[in-house]
């Protein structure tokens, strides 16, 4: 069923876009202002940044224990927001009945926010401490010496976060500044507010008129047009006058620029082995101005100069293609999208006025428009691709099949929501098993960068001897990427192992990705001399182990799932639950990066999981508060419960430019033992969390996986009674097992241990 939508003002000047999808177990709300960094004024760089920052500190009405941050938390859903460059997005998710909780909170602290001088001193070290991040991410610091290539003076050249040092709180100037922005950019004309959910387009109608209708009476506030936009970067591509819709269009040419089957520009340098790795971003966009970046990376006796010809002669084949066939594709792949996509990701393209849905007669003039502008020659020979079988619903064919004793089906996931997740786990004893899994990494980025086309999840991953590929999407999508992936896998066509030149991430999120490794207490060790070679893989598949599930397959797709499984590598095994350390166990993990960082790890006992999760929900507020907000640790803070490798349990997070790994852990020890008071409408609000219907397919899946790999029985309604039975004594008991020197905790953290007294 097709879903309907609505588009109407408010009195107020609002713009309100309704969306019914009743496929949808959440809802969401995306509110998106029409100003940023680039309307403020030029002598506060980073005004607009840090007001939004002001806004989630909390209101008389809803002060921050009970803001939208810790409402949205509370329920398990999302919420974040994002100032750009001439834009402000607001944007949460959570359960269809908490949707007006939400949007009250959501409306109400931007309409009246609370902007008092000492939380603006307080905030204002956290934007510092993003500020210190960004200038020392590798990755932030390539996008802005990137930008500087533009030439004259186009604000994207500029400096627009904030820091102690922009922000001059004490200036009444700037705070005059700081009230006019709100005054002159928060009211209904600059507002444009999408709400999704599985309700009736009515209800959220009037949903939408009772809180949005409380933003002042305003008309949309001309936003000065910008200075010429040009650079003489080859694969940063620099647009000028080009008419509306030009955002979808450039869409389109993204799309057909991540298509790397035979006949593309990206097939054309896999066929000459440059390919290392490829990105396209959207930088800019704002008054018929387009700045958008081809990420290119080339291998080191590639070509550049011929790479670029290639481009600019696809450019040309494009530009001549014939419309309707491009189209069809395209509107193929926007509907796929449409149908994959979250209750969240629906209202931010809504909100944006993007639609998932093919180019129009406008934006198809737009396209034109573009395509003109691009560099272009007759060079090459190029063909457009037929359209994709990984978008097609129907299932390959399949003989009857036995089902592999290995792979376990879940029924956890109904297959109506037409999402299917399988998991396959090795277990290679072979000691070239990380060389090894560096070549099968690079066979599968193909087929990766098909799949992000196509809305399927295709991960291959490697924690300590174990190697596990994950796929995701539609059932016959899934179906069939695993069947190319495991050809793939079994017959590499390159032997050369995966780049390891990407950039660095910070080091929280650094230090997340080793924690499998972590948990699993594989310890970093030399890798043995030698080159992988197929005589090695065959005999590394030979001598492993496997184990795998399925969720969310019907019968037919289970079926075909079967017939491609028969030529899974390997034996067929029954998956061995990891083992608990004992005791205060600490992990030095060397990664990029001067920040201290530090992750907390304490698992808890099966028995103890539905008693752990609650203690996770009730210390989230007390952490952010204290760490975040009144140690001003560092804008990366966060607590949460996590299963790792089977193993569940409290996870503690924290990233600071001054305060060291051991004063961390006394931080969160500290908090620790002031314990957690039980509060029976979070205890409520997180049994609910467990209903399948209000889970996310992909978490469904997870959930399912991770029961698997601890050999537990994976039912949520267990669970949720577990929560609901939990009591004060129950939390104080697992305080102090927490607190005990010899209970299971794991301190990963990108320094060694502090003295031997830590533990």
């Amino acid at each position: 069923m097709p879903d309907s939508t609505r588009h109407l003002t408010l009195a107020n000047g609002l713009q309100l876009s309704l969306r019914h999808a009743p496929r949808l177990k959440r809802s969401a709300a995306a509110l998106r202002v029409h100003a940023g960094s680039h309307d403020a004024p030029s002598a506060w760089p980073g005004l607009a940044h840090f007001l939004e920052h002001l806004f989630f500190l909390g209101t008389v009405r809803f002060p921050l224990e009970d803001g939208l941050m810790r409402y949205v938390q509370a329920l398990g859903g999302q919420v974040n927001a994002s100032t750009r460059e001439r834009t402000t997005d607001f944007f949460f998710e959570v359960p269809p009945a908490a949707l007006a909780g939400g949007l009250q909170r959501l409306c109400q602290m931007l309409a009246e926010p609370d902007l008092g001088i000492e939380r603006q001193r307080r905030e204002r070290e956290v934007i510092h401490a993003e500020f210190i991040a960004w200038s020392r991410n590798a990755q932030a610091q390539q996008q802005f010496a990137l930008l500087q290539s533009v030439a004259g003076n186009h604000p994207v050249k500029g400096f627009h976060a904030g820091n102690r040092h922009s922000l001059v709180l004490g200036n009444a100037a700037f705070q005059q500044a700081l009230a006019g922005f709100h005054q002159c950019f928060y009211q209904g004309g600059q507002i444009t507010l999408s709400l999704c959910g599985p309700q009736p387009l009515d209800e959220l109608e009037r949903l939408g008129g009772q809180y949005a209708g409380n933003f002042a009476t305003g008309a949309r506030v001309p936003q000065a047009s910008p200075p010429a936009l040009a650079t003489d970067k080859p694969l940063l591509f620099a647009q000028e006058g080009l008419p509306a819709g030009a955002e979808p269009a450039l869409e389109l040419l993204i799309a057909n620029l991540g298509d790397n089957r035979p006949g593309s520009w990206l097939d054309a340098l896999q066929q000459r082995g440059w390919l290392k790795g490829f990105k396209v971003e959207k930088l800019y966009a704002f008054a018929g101005q387009l700045l958008w970046h081809i990420d290119l990376k080339l291998a080191p006796d590639a070509d550049s100069d011929e790479a670029l010809k290639l481009l600019h002669g696809w450019f040309d084949f494009i530009r001549q293609a014939a419309p309707t066939v491009l189209n069809e594709a395209f509107g193929l792949l926007q509907q796929r999208r449409e149908r994959s996509a979250s209750a969240l990701e629906l209202a931010r393209s809504d909100s944006a006025g993007h639609p998932y849905a093919a180019l129009d007669s406008q934006t198809q003039h737009a396209l034109e428009a573009l395509l003109e502008q691009l560099p272009q020659r007759a060079y090459g020979q190029w063909q457009i691709p037929a359209a994709d079988p990984l978008l097609l619903d129907q299932l390959p064919t399949a003989q009857a099949t036995e089902r592999p004793p290995a792979l376990s089906i879940s029924d956890l996931l109904p297959p109506a929501r037409q999402f299917a997740a399988l998991y396959l786990r090795w277990h290679v004893p072979c000691a070239l098993r990380q060389r090894l899994h560096g070549v099968l990494e690079r066979a599968l980025q193909t087929m990766q960068l098909r799949c992000e086309q196509a809305c399927v999840q295709l991960q291959f991953t490697a924690s300590g001897e174990y190697w596990q590929l994950r796929c995701a999407g539609h059932p016959a999508a899934v179906v069939r990427t695993v069947s190319h992936a495991l050809a793939l896998m079994q017959a590499p066509d390159n032997w050369q192992p995966s780049p390891t030149d990407a950039l660095a991430q910070i080091p929280i999120r650094a230090l997340i990705n080793q924690l499998p490794d972590a948990v699993l207490g594989n310890a970093s060790a030399a890798i043995p001399s030698g080159t992988p070679d197929q005589a090695l893989l065959d005999s590394a598949w030979q001598h492993c182990h496997w184990h795998g599930l399925a969720v969310g397959f019907d019968a037919s797709a289970a079926q075909a799932l079967n017939t491609v499984l028969q030529g899974c590598p390997g034996q067929g095994a029954m998956p061995t639950p990891a083992a608990l350390w004992t005791g205060h166990r600490w992990r030095h993990a060397k990664v990029p990066g001067s920040e201290n960082a530090l992750l907390l790890f304490c698992p808890v006992a099966a028995g103890q999981q539905a008693c752990g999760r609650l203690l996770a929900q009730l210390l989230q507020g007390p952490v952010y508060q204290r760490l975040r907000v009144e140690l001003q640790l560092g804008y990366a803070v966060f607590s949460t419960f996590r299963q790792v490798e089977g193993i569940g349990g409290l996870l503690f997070g924290v990233q600071s430019p001054h305060a060291t790994q051991a004063q961390i852990l006394d931080h969160l020890r500290e908090l620790l033992g002031r314990g957690a008071t039980l509060d029976t409408n979070a205890r409520q609000a997180l049994s609910e969390q467990f209903d399948e219907p209000a889970m996310a397919n992909a978490d469904v899946a997870e959930w399912a996986w991770q029961t698997h790999l601890a050999a537990q029985p994976d039912g949520l309604l267990a669970l949720k009674r577990s929560i609901l039975m939990t009591q004060q004594a129950d939390l104080d008991r697992l305080l102090r097992d927490l607190l005990s020197t010899d209970y299971a905790w794991l301190c990963l953290a990108n320094s060694a241990a502090p003295a031997a007294s830590w533990r």
